[in-house]
């Protein structure tokens, strides 16, 4: 028995990291380039996400892939996406008489269906001609066929010299949520020690949400290959005040190994404790 308390007593451990290997998703063999082609982004104005993650992506994938980044201009993919969507729907503009009337081109009443005259136009629900605006997932969602277009696809690959191509969309807006928050606070015991206990708050919580969906397209064919879709939230304290682009990086930083293992090797490094 004694012997066997002095050996535990003399045991030791030590560690050593380890590093263990995870396959990437794709097959890149077929490809020398690689494409990060831009985003059709949707939601909040305060950070231009999809400028943003392009020289994200491109800057990760020139020190963590083997493919050459190109490096060329962000295709308009919403103005495209826009495009190739129905008809917009036309509504008519007649002038304003001064009883507040709506007068057609002869006088007649405001109930008359005739069309307008050299006083009205006809103008397209968008105001903004000049850019895209998007608001919501559901209006997001109806730009998706554009990753279908093969042919739009293919000519873009023929130009690039058949990379693979990564695109998608991008959805970040700001979020907020009211409900139990579990802080920690002093207090003291009855022999008068700082002790720190758990107590439940209800709070409203500011943050955002950032969906992207990361599509990747053989520039040879033009077709999909692969998909693959995240979801991030993060939620502040009321007295901490983050901006929005600092929490845009800190949720692409989590997704970050899971897009960059779709391209390349991951090895994801630990400890092992062993004995003496």
């Amino acid at each position: 028995m004694l012997l066997l308390l002095a050996g535990a007593a003399c045991t030791s451990t030590y560690e050593i990291p380890v590093e263990t290997p995870i396959q990437p998703k794709l097959d890149v063999s077929p490809f020398q380039r690689v494409f990060v082609a831009g985003f059709v982004a949707a939601g909040s104005e305060d950070v231009d996400s999809n400028l943003e993650t392009v020289r994200l992506l491109r800057s990760q994938l020139r020190t963590k892939s083997d493919l050459r980044v190109i490096d060329a201009d962000v295709l308009p993919l919403a103005e495209r996406g826009r495009e190739q969507a129905p008809a917009p729907t036309r509504i008519e503009l007649r002038p304003i008489d001064r009883d507040g009337q709506t007068p057609g081109p002869s006088g007649t009443s405001p109930t008359s269906s005739e069309p307008a005259g050299n006083g009205g136009s006809l103008v397209d629900e968008y105001q903004d001609q000049s850019g895209v605006v998007i608001r919501d997932e559901k209006q997001l969602a109806t730009y998706e066929p554009i990753f279908a277009d093969v042919n739009f696809w293919k000519k873009i690959g023929e130009e690039f010299q058949e990379p693979l191509i990564v695109t998608g969309t991008l959805y970040f807006v700001p979020y907020a949520r009211a409900g139990p928050v579990v802080q920690e606070r002093e207090a003291f015991d009855q022999l008068g020690r700082r002790v720190v206990r758990p107590v439940r708050v209800y709070m409203e919580r500011k943050g955002y949400i950032l969906r992207p969906k990361f599509v990747f397209i053989d520039g040879r064919t033009g077709t999909v290959i692969y998909t693959e879709a995240h979801r991030e939230e993060r939620l502040y304290m009321p007295q901490q005040n983050v901006p929005a682009l600092s929490s845009y990086f800190e949720m692409m930083d989590a997704i970050l190994p899971s897009f960059l293992n779709a391209l390349s090797e991951q090895r994801i490094r630990g400890v092992r404790i062993l004995l003496r």
